[in-house]
């Protein structure tokens, strides 16, 4: 079970990713700030004026700095199978690109980014609202920091995780089976390979079928093939979402894994829906066989 992280967030020289200047790392424990880092990194690359004004590091700043071919084994070693938190898909996919660059393996640790456990946490930033920047979720918090500065970014992300931890009472560890990525061989992380289900199957239900108005989400091993059910559960009137959220009606499960014994794992979205459940939420648990009667099917 992960209860600590490393919250991490990078600035480039200009547009190109992989032209780093600044990492700053910010280790988590027990829920609060143990320690913060930052690493001045010579990018071997042009600086733009834009992303001077953005983050105020010139190139003298950096003069003498080591490159990421140098950070790269250092900051390796102190992230392995560490749990990375950072905001927006921007900074792990610079440090791939970095990586790229100096021929070097990609960060061997766990990705799980804010932006999109903001989104999954709070439904009330979209729109007109300011959006789930970070700036804007930091100042919506009461989370005082230096935008922009890499060290002081890493804090922010990892207080707003924090924040979405209490607000809807799932762990980290859910967090990251749910949508965390992994650094895999190529370079670039993805989701972990034990993710069955991530594949996209949300679609809007027959208006005209018996279960319209039902928000219906799958989880576990099903004996239909997962488009399948989810087309099935469309024509009978419900919308299919990917994951849980509070607007879901109904949770799906596979029928074994709705009778998991002691000591088998439940599913990232079963633990979800439950944590819900207990502060609230009107959503319902069902077994396949059940749903498949439900929907008409035999």
């Amino acid at each position: 079970m992960v209860t600590n992280f490393i919250a991490l967030d990078v600035e480039t020289a200009n547009s190109d990713f992989a032209s780093i200047c600044s990492i700053g790392l910010v280790h988590f424990k027990a829920g609060e700030v143990f320690k913060s880092l930052t690493i001045l990194i010579d990018p071997e690359d042009n600086f733009s004026s834009a992303n001077i004004a953005i983050h105020g590091i010139r190139p003298e700043d950096v003069a003498g700095k080591p490159t990421m071919a140098k950070v790269f084994p250092i900051i390796s070693s102190a992230l392995l199978d560490t749990a990375i938190v950072h905001h927006s898909p921007f900074d792990r996919t610079a440090l791939a690109r970095a990586a790229a660059r100096y021929g070097a393996d990609g960060l061997p640790c766990i990705w799980l980014d804010t932006l999109q456990v903001a989104r999954r946490a709070w439904d009330s930033y979209g729109g007109g609202n300011g959006g789930y920047g970070l700036k804007n979720l930091a100042s919506s918090f009461g989370i005082e920091f230096r935008h922009h500065d890499a060290a002081e970014d890493a804090r922010a992300a990892g207080l707003i995780l924090l924040r979405a931890m209490a607000d809807t009472k799932i762990n980290l560890q859910a967090w990251i089976d749910d949508i965390g990525y992994e650094s895999v061989a190529g370079y670039l992380p993805r989701p972990f390979k034990r993710k069955t289900d991530w594949k996209r199957h949300s679609q809007d239900g027959n208006p005209d079928g018996p279960l319209f108005g039902e928000t219906v989400v799958f989880t576990g091993e099903l004996s239909l093939a997962r488009d399948q059910a989810a087309q099935m559960a469309a024509n009978a009137g419900c919308k299919v979402a990917d994951s849980v959220s509070r607007k879901i009606t109904m949770l799906v499960v596979g029928d074994q894994d709705l009778r998991l014994t002691k000591g088998q794992e439940k599913s990232s979205k079963q633990r979800k829906a439950e944590a819900m459940i207990a502060e609230g939420a009107p959503i319902r648990m069902v077994c396949e066989s059940d749903f498949m009667m439900m929907v008409g099917h035999e």
